[in-house]
């Protein structure tokens, strides 16, 4: 596994684990469910989140002190041009051409509005960002996002928050297929066997937030999150026996004392 690297754009990454920092009861428990969880990429919220910030209980010190790879993301946008403005903004103060893309469409659900991260993520490619965008799992969006040069896609499992886990793992599956960039699922993961069931299905990495923040013990959830994920990578690569509608005995009896030709005793 230490050679299984993650490469987005010109970043390399040995944890498929990615995390956010919103939710957390206090800043301690961030810096301990983040160390807990392996994770090296770290995603904040521009709008939200002040990027200067250089106290000690600021999160974004603890993020610096751990030397986290930094994803700003444009949570909160509700436009295009909303977003691009915020990308441009979170390059300025970070330095990084990293951006997870989000333009949601609905404000209950926060479901991404598809045709505006469509026109946002041209834009951003086109002004030089490694662009992450966060969408519908929908095969012919992640298609036209690659198109457009996006360094990786982000479709999502369920809604953001839900902790439904995967609820469509065929068109995930579809889009693993047919992506020639890693894919990345993002949003509503709730527990470790969400995350090690998306691995499975052959995603490259999962980023959650609530799934870890919001648990009782997120430290604890976070060292989950971390093991799952390995084992459904694992599991992956490992590569899984075929489905069977009948048994098939683990032990061969053909030839077993008291049998016949057939295997019959």
């Amino acid at each position: 596994m230490s050679e299984d690297i993650l490469k987005i754009g010109q970043f390399e990454f040995r944890s498929r684990l990615f995390t956010g920092t919103g939710k957390y009861p206090d800043v301690d428990t961030a810096r301990g469910a983040l160390e807990a969880s392996g994770c090296e990429v770290v995603t904040v919220a521009v709008r939200r989140v002040d990027l200067k910030a250089t106290g000690s209980e600021s999160i974004m010190s603890v993020l610096r002190e751990g030397g986290y790879t930094l994803l700003p993301n444009t949570a909160g946008c509700y436009t295009a041009e909303d977003a691009v403005r915020t990308a441009r903004l979170a390059r300025e103060l970070l330095d990084t051409p990293l951006v997870k893309l989000e333009v949601i469409g609905d404000e209950k659900t926060l479901f991404p509005d598809v045709p505006a991260t469509l026109e946002a993520a041209k834009t951003l490619v086109d002004d030089g960002f490694t662009v992450l965008p966060y969408f519908n799992d929908d095969p012919v969006a992640a298609r036209r996002l690659e198109d457009l040069g996006c360094a990786a896609v982000m479709p999502l499992a369920a809604p953001i928050g839900s902790g439904l886990g995967v609820r469509n793992p065929f068109n995930i599956e579809i889009i693993v297929k047919h992506a020639g960039v890693p894919v990345i699922v993002d949003a509503g993961v709730g527990t470790a066997s969400d995350a090690a069931v998306a691995m499975e299905i052959g995603i490259d990495g999962v980023l959650m937030n609530t799934a870890i923040a919001g648990a009782k013990d997120p430290v604890r959830m976070a060292r989950a999150m971390k093991l799952a994920v390995q084992a459904g990578r694992d599991a992956f690569l490992a590569g899984r026996i075929q489905r069977k509608l009948y048994a098939t005995a683990s032990s061969p009896i053909e030839g077993v004392i008291g049998s016949d030709q057939n295997g019959r005793s």
